[in-house]
């Protein structure tokens, strides 16, 4: 396991369902020993990973891992930016140019790129 990276990681959009990407994300980065917090629209567990259904006021996010439409990421704009991530990573299908503007625009990191290929290459 990678300790010296224990930056934690929100899944945005995270699922219960085995068959979700996000599912797919939360299990690996768990799995490579990365601290995870998770939001979706149930409250259910995911490997050791408390999904919850509300913004909570995270202090130590690193970076934040979206797999939501763009329509369904309106409501998070304020909600990631008081976070303040280093980098924010547009799933496949996640992509947003509008939010993606205003990320850059507060100074984080964005990538349109997929989580999993990340963890499997070594580059998260």
């Amino acid at each position: 396991m990678n300790n010296s990276n224990s930056e934690k990681t929100l899944v945005l959009g995270a699922s219960d369902n085995p068959s979700r990407y996000s599912f797919l994300a939360v299990n690996k980065l768990r799995a490579k020993g990365h601290p995870v917090a998770a939001i979706g629209l149930r409250k259910v567990k995911v490997a050791d990973v408390d999904i919850d259904t509300e913004k909570k006021p995270y202090t130590d996010i690193d970076t934040v891992t979206i797999y939501l439409n763009p329509q369904n990421q309106k409501e998070y704009y304020d909600y990631v930016l008081s976070l303040h991530p280093k980098r924010v990573i547009f799933n496949p299908g996640a992509e947003n140019e509008e939010f993606e503007k205003l990320l850059k625009a507060n100074g984080i990191q964005i990538a349109e790129a997929c989580t999993l290929v990340l963890l499997t290459t070594g580059q998260f």
